[in-house]
């Protein structure tokens, strides 16, 4: 059979049959399957979306701009949501689906720790160099090999039980990995790229540190868009790229700015200034429904909000300690008061609609007695703690970490205070690691997309000890039964196995658990365009 049949009849089998090929056990409300509702201009409210045909440029702007020019040297959904465009996934996948042929045609598990991914043979980077085998089985080993490039937080975070790739010719790579064929399905499905192997060594010394530069050819990437324009740390133009291997994208030209305030970004939609904003705080709601021609579009994403605690520093190596600041905090209040019930209380690593949530776990409930009488037993009356977040990055971020310490600091025993950072300083941290020495700030704010749809992309990062220096937590009993979940075949054998780890975590409290938050986009009415659960914005989606 040609491949090209092969690969339509996996994606079909997937959609109908994926549970047991990816390890996906769930779909979830709201999901956009093949997006066909979108082809009747519904934007989920009953209105119109309009012709979009008079619109042959966008601009989207985000939260934060991306830091860094180098694809791998980060792991932020706002900066996927740019390079995406210019270098883009290997597979197309689809929450609570799977994943589908992009530009790997198809693939198959070897039975050997192996799967082989078979390429398509017309893909060309944006300076007209070929696709090749060579470079998607470097860029992963890039990804993953810290003497290499970056230490990428992709290797550790989204790759974490890939081992390595090699190219078996010039259109298939090899992929190793250590967990069972449909975890690193998940993994390779949603975190494979490519770069341009020899252009990137030749022009950026790409294996001897990160790839930096302050003009449009620092990128080169295969995706439907290659960049004009470029203005560190502001803005980025892309143009449709001519030579494109795939569908035409639905709009010439691209610009993608950031905002860290959402009622600037509110304010630039207004004005006509953008078409596309992402995290409107809910406040700020109401002023763009209000306004003429834009409008808001909303759905119940896979993040998480939570403060991880690093338990190899006092006062947070002691679980009582852990347990007694998930009990001063009132959750339900916070999604209530600070925001505008945009989120649901959570008390467990993933959010629900996860594979591997489990649905008998309550959230903490606020009770001021028991954390006091919890910080005595831990031995640590008196403590006087800090936790940092940042401003801009989640919804009402700051809010939501003010209002945390401050709970936390009316407990008899403790003192708490906020320190409210830029994005980066938190994002450093997550990835610091657990060595003492290399931890400043123990107690932070961050939010985690389990964007696989699986539980281990929520987990592995944060808890597994082997081959792990950023992981944000210590303790052999939930790292090991994490571990053991990645070996399991069997689809319900493993997902019962995650909701164990979903009832460790929740018992030895590794982060104060904060809240599964909506993902609130304000919009240009004539864009087609549904926001999906992980967060992604793809403009090929926008047709």
């Amino acid at each position: 059979m040609p491949r090209k049949d092969r690969s339509t009849d996996r994606r079909t089998f997937l959609r109908y049959s994926s549970i047991a090929a990816t390890g996906t056990l769930v779909t979830t409300a709201g999901c956009l399957g093949d997006g066909d509702e979108g082809d009747e201009g519904d934007t989920g409210d009953g209105t119109d979306d309009g012709d979009m045909s008079d619109l042959d440029e966008i601009t989207i702007t985000l939260s934060q701009f991306p830091d860094t020019q180098d694809p791998l040297d980060h792991i932020t959904g706002d900066y996927f949501d740019v390079y995406d465009h210019i270098y883009e996934p290997l597979f197309d996948f689809e929450p609570g689906e799977g994943i589908f042929p992009r530009v790997v045609d198809d693939w198959e598990a070897q039975g050997d720790g192996t799967t082989e991914l078979y390429l398509r043979d017309d893909v060309v980077f944006h300076n007209g160099d070929d696709l090749t085998a060579e470079d998607v089985a470097w860029t992963m080993n890039r990804t993953l090999d810290p003497d290499i490039g970056v230490q990428s937080p992709i290797g550790t975070f989204g790759l974490g039980s890939i081992e390595g790739a090699e190219a078996v010719d010039d259109t298939t790579v090899a992929v190793n990995y250590s967990a069972a064929p449909g975890l690193a399905e998940f993994e390779f499905g949603n975190y494979a790229r490519a770069m341009n192997k020899q252009w990137a060594i030749d022009n950026h010394d790409a294996e001897n540190g990160a790839i930096a530069g302050s003009s449009a050819d620092t990128f080169n990437g295969t995706g439907p868009y290659e960049v004009v324009e470029f203005t560190s740390g502001e803005e980025i133009v892309l143009e449709a790229f001519d030579d494109y291997w795939g569908d035409e994208p639905p709009f010439e030209t691209v610009t993608f700015n950031a905002n860290n305030q959402s009622s600037g970004r509110v304010a630039a939609l207004e004005a006509g200034e953008t078409d596309l904003t992402i995290n409107v705080l809910p406040e700020d709601v109401s002023t763009v429904q209000n306004a003429e021609g834009v409008e808001i579009r909303r759905v119940t994403s896979f993040r998480t909000v939570f403060c991880p605690m690093k338990n190899t520093v006092e006062p947070f190596d002691s679980q009582e300690f852990r347990q007694a600041m998930n009990y001063a905090v009132d959750n339900e209040g916070i999604v209530e008061n600070v925001l505008s019930g945009f989120g649901e209380p959570v008390g467990q690593p993933v959010a629900p609609g996860i594979n591997g949530y489990n649905p008998d776990i309550e959230p903490y409930e606020q009770d001021v007695a028991m954390a006091e009488s919890l910080v005595e037993e831990s031995g640590y009356g008196g403590a006087e703690i800090t936790l940092t977040a940042p401003q801009g990055r989640y919804l009402n971020d700051a809010q939501v970490a003010e209002t945390a310490a401050d709970q936390i600091d009316q407990l008899s025993n403790v003192s708490c205070e906020a320190n409210i950072v830029e994005f980066p300083v938190v994002s450093d941290e997550n990835s610091a690691g657990v060595e003492p020495e290399n931890i400043e700030h123990p107690f932070y704010m961050i939010g985690w997309g389990t964007i696989t749809g699986d539980a281990d992309y929520g987990t592995q990062g944060f808890f597994t000890i082997p081959d792990n220096p950023s992981r944000t937590f210590d303790d052999e009993e939930l790292s090991q039964a994490i571990l053991e979940s990645q070996q399991m075949e069997d689809p319900e054998e493993r997902t019962q196995q995650l909701q164990e780890v979903m009832e460790l975590a929740h018992e030895k409290a590794p982060w104060l658990f904060l809240h599964v938050q909506e993902s609130i986009y304000g919009v240009n009415e004539q864009i087609q365009w549904e926001p999906r659960e992980d967060e992604t914005v793809y403009i090929w989606g926008m047709s």
